[in-house]
This record gives structure tokens, C-alpha cells and sequence, in this order.
């Protein structure tokens, strides 16, 4: 086999004159279709990198959001137990106001009735010292006595 180098023979100058116009051609077209593609791989990730930021933001305010709600929320907790805590000592404060009038009012009322009981024992004592005094004075009175005793209690109403 024997090396041919006649650049006539061997189209060795159409096949650099075709891969010239091929790579002239093509190098526009392949490279516009190459930029086009890297122009929307570039928007596309400055689209992405955007939206990073935007949830970024959303998330910090939302952390944000979230702490003063969570504050409030103790807050609101904390409220609550102080008015249950003073509801509680109020209804204790009232229930012993109420037992102290109860107990006031049952030891009135025990005082009234010791003392109507007094009263009504002293009543009948007296009555059973007049009904023994009347009984055992006939005997121990005569007429003399009883007229003077009449006139002693008469000067004695008089002066009264």
C-alpha cells in the first residue's frame, strides 16, 4: 500500500473546505443554541435563588410569627392562673364570711333561746315562790298581820 499525497486525489482539499463551511455554520448555530440554553440555565437559577430568599424571609417572619405567639400564649396562660388563683381566694374569702355569719347567726340564736329559757325559768320560779308564798300565808298571817301588811303595801304604792 502506498501513500497517495496528491491533494486531488485524495479530496483532501474538499474535505477541508467542507469541515471549514461545516464548522463556520455550525459553530453559529450550535453556539446560539448553547447560549440560549445557558441564558435559561442563568434565569433559572436566579428564579430559584429568588425564591430562596422570599422563603427565607416567609420563614423568618413566620419563626417571628410563631415566638410572639408562643408569648402571648404564656401570657394569656398566666393571666388565666392569676384570675383562677384570686376567683379561688375570693370564694374562700367568701365562704368564710359566710360560715363566720352562720356561726354569728346560730350563736345569736343560741343566746336568744338561753335566754328566753332564762326568762321562762325565772317565771316559773317566781310563780311557784307566789304559789308558795300564797299557799303558806293564810297560815302564817293572821287578821292583824294581814291588815297591816295591807296598809304597809297601800303607804307604799302611795310614795311610789
Amino acid at each position: 500500500m502506498t501513500l497517495n499525497l496528491n491533494p486531488l486525489e485524495t479530496n483532501l482539499v474538499n474535505l477541508v473546505i467542507v469541515i471549514s463551511l461545516l464548522f463556520w455554520f455550525l459553530r453559529g448555530f450550535l453556539g446560539g443554541i448553547l447560549e440560549r440554553r445557558r441564558a435559561a440555565i442563568l434565569q433559572e437559577l436566579q428564579d430559584a435563588e429568588s425564591r430562596l430568599k422570599t422563603a427565607t424571609e416567609n420563614l423568618s417572619q413566620a419563626q417571628s410569627e410563631l415566638a410572639a405567639a408562643q408569648q402571648k400564649a404564656e401570657k394569656i396562660r398566666a393571666d388565666g392562673q392569676a384570675r383562677a388563683a384570686g376567683i379561688r381566694a375570693e370564694g374562700e374569702k367568701r365562704t368564710i364570711s359566710v360560715m363566720a355569719a352562720i356561726k354569728a347567726g346560730a350563736d345569736a340564736d343560741a343566746e336568744a333561746d338561753a335566754a328566753r329559757i332564762k326568762d321562762s325559768l325565772r317565771r316559773e320560779a317566781a310563780m311557784a315562790a307566789i304559789d308558795k308564798a300564797l299557799a303558806e300565808l293564810p297560815a302564817r298571817l293572821d287578821a292583824s298581820a294581814q291588815a297591816k301588811l295591807i296598809d304597809s303595801t297601800i303607804k307604799n304604792l302611795e310614795n311610789a
